[in-house]
């Protein structure tokens, strides 16, 4: 392709009808116009402009040259600007549990995106022990994890009531052994449901296994079995709990951030204050025993 200066020094030439007048309206000398156009047909082999008309004007090629200068030079102001335009340069990368993705959470998200244009939000979210992990390996600024008790270097963490739960169309009592609807192998509360099944002494299987929270929460609802879930996660769902089980202790809702200060900080501090919220609103409520009056 030939060097955009010298396209922009033909399509000059043109537009202004002679070699003086186009050095006047790019700035430069007539003799440094001259070279630009000289370097140009030579480089297409080709004269480009009639200097014998008065304006000059294109010979025949350089009349079909010409568009296509036009739409280069325009197409090179186009990428100026969008480089020059920092908008979504710097990432943020935010990894979360599935049932942390909420309203309240993307609206904050949508705000501080307004206020930070150059940053671009890149959010993961997954297995709380997947999750840890790709933190603990530098894939995240911020995570927010589903876990036991809070580990070293978290920055906030709150109480998430767990229960188990099943569909409020379930009849009668549940078949011995007990179908369970569970998170794949590694996931943070298949192990405490079986934990808790081999304690009071149950025969179990797994009869449904999700790899989403979404995937699970359905099941549930469809009668494939019962499961230990976080009880906000099961608002407003077709769940009741289940009272041969009712409730586990308590895990936590944990937030790391990468850098003490700075806009990950910054938008650690509003994710916290969201999760304070939804703890303080949640509590201990939720679907009760006996179907929704």
């Amino acid at each position: 392709m030939p060097d955009p200066r010298l396209l922009r020094a033909f399509v000059a030439i043109v537009d202004a009808g002679g070699f003086t007048q186009a050095a006047a309206r790019l700035n430069v000398t007539q003799s440094t116009i001259s070279q630009q156009l000289a370097r140009l047909e030579e480089a297409v082999g080709q004269s480009l402009i009639d200097r014998a008309a008065r304006p000059v004007m294109p010979s025949p090629a350089g009349e079909r040259l010409l568009g296509h200068a036009r739409r280069i030079l325009a197409l090179q102001e186009e990428a100026r600007r969008l480089l020059a335009d920092p908008a979504g340069v710097t990432a943020i990368r935010i990894g979360m549990a599935e049932d942390i993705v909420t309203a309240p959470m993307m609206a904050l998200f949508a705000r501080f995106a307004a206020r930070r244009r150059e940053v671009r939000l890149d959010v993961a979210s997954g297995l709380s022990r997947d999750l840890a992990r790709r933190y603990r390996d530098g894939e995240f600024d911020i995570v927010v994890l589903k876990e036991a008790e809070p580990g070293p270097g978290s920055r906030a963490s709150f109480p998430e009531p767990l229960a188990w739960f099943e569909s409020v169309d379930s009849v009668g009592d549940w078949p011995d052994p007990l179908p369970l609807v569970t998170f794949p192998a590694g996931g943070l509360y298949r192990d405490a449901m079986f934990a808790r099944a081999e304690r009071e002494g149950l025969g179990w299987y797994v009869a449904f296994s999700g790899s989403s929270l979404h995937n699970v929460l359905v099941a549930v609802e469809a009668g494939l079995g019962v499961s230990l879930l976080p009880v906000n996660a099961a608002r407003g769902r077709r769940l009741r709990r289940h009272a041969g089980l009712g409730s586990e202790p308590a895990m936590v809702t944990t937030v790391y951030v990468a850098e003490p200060v700075g806009p990950v900080s910054g938008l650690a501090d509003g994710m916290i204050a969201v999760l304070s919220a939804r703890a303080h609103a949640g509590g201990g409520d939720g679907p009760q025993d006996g179907p929704p009056a």
